[in-house]
């Protein structure tokens, strides 16, 4: 079992005071998400849909700290949302979610209702210490589903073999195929690391009832 832990470099502390990541590391087993999973899912669109507006999301505290990290970092946070925004403002536009498995479900419905960004990575695919740094320039990466994606000035993640997630869009290098068998589910803070107990123990529920998550770690790296 991979052993994670998650440093902060100084490029990133130096724009952003208050990143942290909390990690989430298990065994599991990835397979379509089943139909009470989708419904719950479902329902939780239903709620954002029926309860939020675009503006609602705009002044969530943890999207409004998420845009102030990447003007920070010298990203635009409008033409590079945060997943969380994009799946958010997915949801109130009536455009619904798309269902993947159920480790990416499970990641999508933490997020949509904590408004943190997550990734959730095949830690068999990753090498060496993990650092949460900012993009160089000209640097990118190919997306999932989405060809090559900019992470120049960006909040990235990276190990030994290069970068490979962002609370943006992530690479296809470690992305939860039906291989997968060891992962971990990175949520991203840029407000400190209140809210972030309450989101990891919603995943690592959800994690057990629904991915027969074994050998639940958690760590919070600031």
């Amino acid at each position: 079992m991979f052993k994670v832990e998650i440093k902060i470099d100084n490029m990133i502390k130096e724009k952003v005071q208050n990143a942290s990541v909390c990690c989430i590391e298990a065994s599991i087993k990835v397979e379509e998400s089943s139909e009470e999973l989708i419904e719950y899912i479902k329902a939780e669109c239903e709620k954002i849909e029926k309860e939020m507006t675009t503006e609602d999301i705009a002044s969530n505290d943890v999207i409004k700290a998420n845009r102030t990290a990447y003007k920070a970092c010298g990203k635009n946070p409008s033409r590079y949302r945060t997943s969380s925004e994009a799946l958010l403002r997915r949801i109130v536009q009536g455009k619904g979610i798309y269902f993947v498995n159920n480790i990416v479900d499970i990641n999508n419905v933490v997020s949509m209702k904590s408004g943190f960004s997550i990734g959730s990575y095949n830690t068999d695919k990753i090498h060496g210490d993990i650092v949460l740094t900012v993009g160089k320039e000209g640097e990118c990466y190919q997306g999932i589903g989405k060809g090559d994606i900019n992470i120049e000035n960006m909040p990235v993640l990276m190990d030994d073999d290069g970068k490979f997630g962002s609370p943006t869009s992530d690479s296809k290098r470690a992305l939860i195929d039906d291989d997968a068998e060891n992962i971990i589910m990175c949520i991203y803070s840029f407000s400190g690391t209140e809210g972030l107990k309450e989101a990891s123990d919603e995943a690592c529920n959800l994690l057990e009832k629904y991915a027969s998550a074994k050998n639940i770690k958690v760590g919070i790296y600031e």
